[in-house]
């Protein structure tokens, strides 16, 4: 993928992220998604309760470790190991400083626990796109086996949703919360790989 189409998708990433947040500030959210929001809320609340724990750093500390020593043991996958983990990094302080820039309110409808930090945008939907979304596309782009690669491409990507679908489905995010994530994901993936366009190159040798 080229320098300047990954900077192009950064930088309109990054405008409609900020237009986004600036309206839901100003306008709230609307309220075709409000009613969305409302209809999707406490259903499959116990499942959803398990799959946002993927999206917490008590569950994805240990990966980032089984993640090193993988990095250790397979050279040809370090330097994407390393970009994945500097990714999940910035989706969860780029997250969170941009929640204390937006101060927006989190929901009153919510389910299991209620969280007291900002809204906008959803770290989980942030580290869903940039962290399992970024390993989802890796893995397609691999030279594993085809079977192989099929499988944990379209697990991942379905992890990532599901993490999306729990915030909703828990009462902890608007749908602009999880829109404003998934962009702010994509911003620091699209960033990263034209900074740092050799693992793009890399994603299809498998080979030391």
């Amino acid at each position: 993928m080229k320098r300047s189409l990954l900077v192009l998708v950064a930088a309109v990433a990054f405008a409609a992220f900020l237009a986004l947040g600036l309206a839901v500030d100003r306008w709230g959210e609307p309220a075709l998604l409000l009613a969305f929001d409302r209809a999707i809320v406490n259903h499959g609340t116990l499942l959803a309760w398990w799959i946002t724990q993927v999206g917490r750093f008590y569950m994805l500390a240990p990966l980032v470790v089984a993640l090193l020593v993988a990095a250790w043991l397979l050279p040809a996958w370090r330097a994407r190991i390393l970009f994945s983990v500097v990714m999940l990094l910035l989706c969860w302080r780029g997250a969170d400083f941009f929640q204390h820039l937006f101060a927006r309110p989190r929901r009153l409808d919510w389910f299991v626990l209620h969280e007291m930090s900002y809204s906008y945008p959803s770290t989980h939907a942030a580290i869903a796109t940039g962290f399992y979304s970024l390993w989802a596309w890796l893995f397609a782009r691999s030279q594993i086996a085809r079977s192989a690669r099929l499988a944990v491409t379209g697990f991942l990507c379905l992890v990532a949703l599901a993490i999306c679908w729990s915030r909703l489905a828990l009462g902890a995010h608007y749908v602009t919360d999880v829109a404003g994530g998934a962009l702010l994901g994509l911003v620091f993936v699209a960033a990263g790989l034209a900074i740092w366009p050799e693992i793009a190159r890399s994603a299809g040798k498998d080979c030391a």
